[in-house]
């Protein structure tokens, strides 16, 4: 490549030529399925391929031996660039094939498009650090492979540890079925766990002289359900029993437990919520002769938008060529479309306030930002990190109009040609606004001017209390200690 390249050309060039690489760990990702915390190998991938493109590595950061980060450059401004690789739980579906039917019953399966997500922004860290080397501009791209973003929240666990201490600007992006900026607030939410003790007894002889840990979830709930009511109506609450306190009726059980998990709006309404939910288990506990513990295990801020990093994200998405959907693409995006409900199809629409097009299979253009930000009802980790530092997402079409996320629908298509497309085209999204903010100190100025003016309506404190740790599976925990 010449020299005299500008940008976008050079970061296109570069993208064409490294990503059958980048697509094949895309693919390996996907057939590995690794959930939250478990994302040894997947994390590997990644690792090895920042390794062999010049980037130092660091693994095990945050005491998460799935995490890690990859840097090269130095001087002038710190652009982070975030990546996801864990799957989803009982998702497991054969590749590109229109109808439900698991690899293997009950195994994981990507979901969320997260093997493809870290992917792009492992490619686009490439494509801008070969830039920089190439024009010797000052500055550093970080990107940061970031585990369980599904329900383990690793970014909340690293912005903890101060490990966006000296970052300028992060930016990411999220497969999904339109081309455009996520303009969006999402909710803030406490995932909490409440453990009820009683006294066990026969059931049958003696029943008096038990204290139903079960009867307390359960009055628990119902007093839930009574809250939902004086809540805001952008809030929501969740719950699953996780311990029923055993399988025989004939015993009046001893122990029981129920998780929850609150969402709303802004971290303080959140907080006000799930100690609301805290008051209701103890008088479950009262009214049982029960006792209850409870702890927080994760929790997550709300996202916080910046319109400067918005608005390049938003010209880079119209600027870079568009995917090459050909007619086996939309063939293929059509089958799985004819298996959407009405309401998930709808839903793509509503989401951006779109009228509804029957005859758009996959997009192909982009979307302009409206005057306003939508209310979605979403959590993610992301939030954390743009609550501490200017912070910019969009969606990257990858899959057919109507794709519900966390679907067998959104797992087979993650291997079709179109949502490895879809990856490429947020590649160039991505590195092509890291160079415009290398290029242009003052556009990293404006971004973080407008971040602490934003954050002065709700300064951030980290949600999850200093004593919880993430929650990794045994053999991960031995490891991290």
């Amino acid at each position: 490549m010449s020299n005299n390249k500008d940008s976008k050309t050079f970061v296109k060039e570069a993208i064409d030529g490294d990503f059958p690489i980048f697509r094949k760990a895309a693919e390996e990702i996907w057939n590995l399925a690794e959930t939250k915390f478990e994302e040894v190998r997947s994390a590997r991938i990644q690792a090895d391929l920042m390794r062999e493109n010049g980037f130092t590595v660091t693994e095990g950061i945050a005491g998460i031996p799935t995490a890690f980060v990859a840097e090269y450059g130095e001087g002038g401004p710190v652009i982070a660039i975030l990546g996801e690789y864990d799957a989803l739980d009982a998702m497991s579906q054969e590749p590109a094939l229109p109808k439900k039917q698991p690899v293997v019953e009950g195994d994981a399966g990507h979901g969320c498009g997260h093997h493809i997500l870290g992917t792009a922004g492992a490619l686009a860290a490439v494509a801008a650090r070969k830039y920089l080397q190439m024009k010797g501009i000052p500055g550093r791209v970080r990107y940061y492979g970031c585990p369980a973003e599904e329900g383990g929240n690793a970014k909340a666990f690293m912005v903890r540890e101060g490990l966006f201490g000296d970052v300028d600007v992060a930016l990411s992006w999220h497969p999904g079925t339109l081309n455009a900026v996520m303009a969006v607030n999402s909710l803030a939410y406490y995932q909490t766990h409440f453990h009820f003790t009683g006294t066990a007894s026969h059931a049958g002889t003696s029943p008096h002289l038990g204290r139903s840990a079960l009867d307390a979830v359960e009055l628990m709930n119902v007093g839930v359900n009574y809250l939902r009511e004086h809540v805001p109506q952008s809030s929501r609450i969740h719950y699953a029993i996780t311990n029923s306190g055993g399988a025989f009726p004939n015993i009046v059980q001893s122990s029981a437990s129920v998780l929850y998990l609150v969402r709303s709006p802004s971290q303080t309404g959140a907080k006000d919520i799930i100690e609301r939910v805290q008051k209701i288990a103890q008088g479950a506990a009262l009214m049982t002769g029960t006792t209850v513990e409870w702890k927080i295990t994760t929790a997550a801020a709300s996202f916080l938008g910046n319109d400067v990093l918005e608005g390049l994200y938003e010209a880079n998405l119209a600027a870079v060529d568009a995917p090459d959907f050909d007619d086996e693409d939309i063939r293929l995006a059509r089958a799985f479309k004819d298996t959407f409900s009405a309401a998930d199809i709808a839903e793509s629409f509503d989401q951006f306030e779109l009228v509804e097009d029957p005859d758009l299979i996959l997009h192909r253009s982009s979307l302009r930002r409206g005057a306003k930000r939508f209310q979605h009802f979403f959590s993610t980790d992301v939030s954390d990190v743009s609550r501490v530092i200017p912070t910019a997402q969009f969606y990257g079409a990858c899959y057919a109009i109507g794709t519900p996320f966390h679907s067998w629908q959104m797992v087979a298509q993650g291997m079709a040609p179109a949502a490895m497309k879809g990856m490429k085209y947020a590649a160039n999204v991505i590195a092509s606004t890291a160079l415009d903010l290398f290029g242009d100190p003052s556009l990293v100025e404006a971004a973080k001017k407008e971040f602490r003016m934003r954050s002065l309506k709700e300064p951030y404190e980290c949600p999850i209390p200093p004593d919880v740790m993430p929650a990794l599976p045994s053999r991960q925990a031995e490891k991290a200690n």
